[in-house]
């Protein structure tokens, strides 16, 4: 499997990246990659880890299925967390001397979901302070636009950090923090701004920062999953940051302090490579 992306990222894409807070890369990732995960994603549906959720309510149909830390259980996701092209990728967008490994995310729709994404932003869910803060969703499957995931452009440069709320439950996580303000009715407010998003093919991987607005419809498709797989990379400004109440994911153990870099076993750097 290749440690780096297939082609250069163009500069045009770290300035889209920048400016508007979410950018479609299209081709970076070989099909050994997406084959290994998704077999590693396919396993941990069978045999899940202590952060699993389901949030679909018995009886509805399809599944909306959600898990964390799968890097610390199966072999391509470690492989993924500590030698793919994520890291560059990161590093080139930040533009950041180096790159730690946060978590990953694992998010299934099957055929035939209805429970949505809610909008929100990922930074806040949290203990992390910094502009450096990206996050890779790699599409295992192919993915229609209507399916997709939609991001409020810019809206990572609004000054605004949003409550953290359960997806499930539509409720607010138990965390304070004198920042947070309520999200925004975004289906109300959808004539109002400019909302990006793609059909994809697997192998393309969309880039967003910490603080860009997104959601996510169900999956309407009777036929199609859509699997993705979603990383969290941190650069050289990132410090931990004690939160009062509930973060997500619920990583403990780190020992970091507040103000320290985020750099440690639980979040190894990964950039600059060693050697293969």
């Amino acid at each position: 499997m290749n440690r780096e992306p297939l082609r250069p990222i163009t500069q045009d894409e770290i300035a889209r990246y920048r400016d508007d807070g979410a950018v479609c890369l299209r081709g970076l990732f070989d099909r050994d990659w997406i084959e290994a995960l998704a077999r590693d994603v396919d396993a941990d549906m069978a045999a899940p880890g202590p952060m699993v959720r389901v949030n679909t309510p018995a009886g509805n149909p399809g599944m909306f299925f959600v898990d964390f830390q799968l890097w610390r259980r199966w072999p391509a996701c470690r492989e993924f967390a500590l030698n793919s092209p994520g890291a560059a990728i990161a590093a080139a967008l930040t533009g950041s001397a180096t790159i730690a490994y946060y978590h990953d995310h694992l998010l299934v729709k099957e055929p035939g979901t209805r429970e949505t994404t809610p909008w929100h932003q990922d930074q806040p869910y949290y203990p992390v302070d910094g502009d450096q803060v990206i996050s890779l969703w790699l599409p295992l499957d192919p993915v229609a636009r209507e399916t997709a995931v939609e991001y409020a452009k810019g809206s990572h440069r609004w000054g605004r950090w949003f409550q953290p709320r359960f997806f499930r439950q539509a409720v607010d996580l138990a965390v304070a923090d004198p920042r947070f303000e309520p999200v925004p009715d975004m289906e109300k407010e959808r004539g109002c701004h400019e909302l990006l998003g793609w059909s994809m093919e697997p192998g393309d991987v969309i880039a967003f920062h910490g603080l860009t607005l997104h959601g996510a419809p169900g999956n309407a498709s009777l036929a199609r999953r859509r699997r993705a797989y979603s990383t969290r990379w941190l650069g050289a400004d990132t410090r931990y940051a004690k939160r009062t109440g509930q973060i997500s994911p619920p990583i403990e153990g780190h020992g970091l302090s507040p103000g320290e870099r985020m750099e440690c076993e639980l979040f190894p750097r990964v950039w600059p490579r060693g050697p293969a």
